[in-house]
């Protein structure tokens, strides 16, 4: 990574095509930390993670948001939507390598068959997205992803197409993959984000609620009490934010 990771800060209304769609933000992210959002489907945190990563579209925000450092997420940010976006006529090499020929730079192919059989792909280089499953693809969308060195790193349901032992080994992967990356996680996972988040919040119609984590630091193990305590605890919230 050539760019230290910066801390991310969003405070004010998030809007979508003018129109108020969360109230009152007010998200912090420490430098090389992990924050993840929460909530039901339709309530905005794909809308955050593309505010943040600068992509066009109708989304927008009445406040302010930035970085730490001052120097904004502009050509820092590595993004993993929920679609995964794969090249279909491109190897799954290829699709892994884009960014860098995207660039004008030599794509780094040992490195990327590497992280490929770190993810269970191996063999599976230049087989193309089509001949592959839904969790496969979500592993090749992730490996190109880690492949970029960006300091920030949004992952949008970076797991939810896998089972659940293969989303617990991802889980581990990427946290170790991403140490020292400041890193926003979209999931529904209650699970997800007690083991890999430093901070965590709830959102609704009302905004976004802080909630409380074990004291442990991340990556918190799948079966300790007190995780399995705080994702019961956030399964509750989740459940109620998703009846109001």
């Amino acid at each position: 990574m050539t760019d230290q990771a910066p801390g991310l800060h969003l405070r004010g209304d998030l809007l979508l095509d003018g129109d108020v769609l969360l109230p009152g933000l007010a998200l912090e992210v420490p430098p090389g930390a992990w924050g993840c959002l929460l909530g039901p489907s339709g309530v905005g945190k794909s809308t955050i993670g593309r505010l943040v990563a600068g992509l066009p579209g109708p989304q927008g925000l009445r406040g302010r948001f930035g970085t730490s450092d001052g120097h904004g997420t502009a050509g820092r940010v590595a993004l993993m939507a929920q679609e995964g976006q794969l090249l279909p006529w491109a190897s799954v090499l290829e699709n892994v390598v884009i960014g860098a020929r995207l660039r004008g730079q030599r794509p780094e192919r040992d490195r990327a068959r590497a992280l490929l059989a770190d993810l269970g792909l191996g063999g599976m280089e230049r087989r193309r997205p089509g001949a592959l499953s839904g969790g496969q693809r979500q592993r090749v969308a992730l490996a190109r992803t880690l492949m970029e060195d960006a300091p920030i790193v949004i992952l949008d349901e970076p797991f939810s197409a896998l089972d659940a032992a293969t989303r617990l080994a991802m889980q581990d992967l990427a946290a170790r993959a991403l140490a020292g990356r400041t890193v926003l996680l979209i999931t529904h996972d209650p699970l997800e984000a007690v083991r890999l988040a430093h901070h965590c919040w709830l959102l609704g119609q009302g905004g976004a609620i802080a909630l409380d984590l074990p004291p442990a630091a991340p990556l918190r193990a799948h079966d300790d009490p007190q995780t399995l305590a705080a994702q019961a605890a956030l399964l509750t919230r989740l459940q109620g934010a998703a009846a109001a």
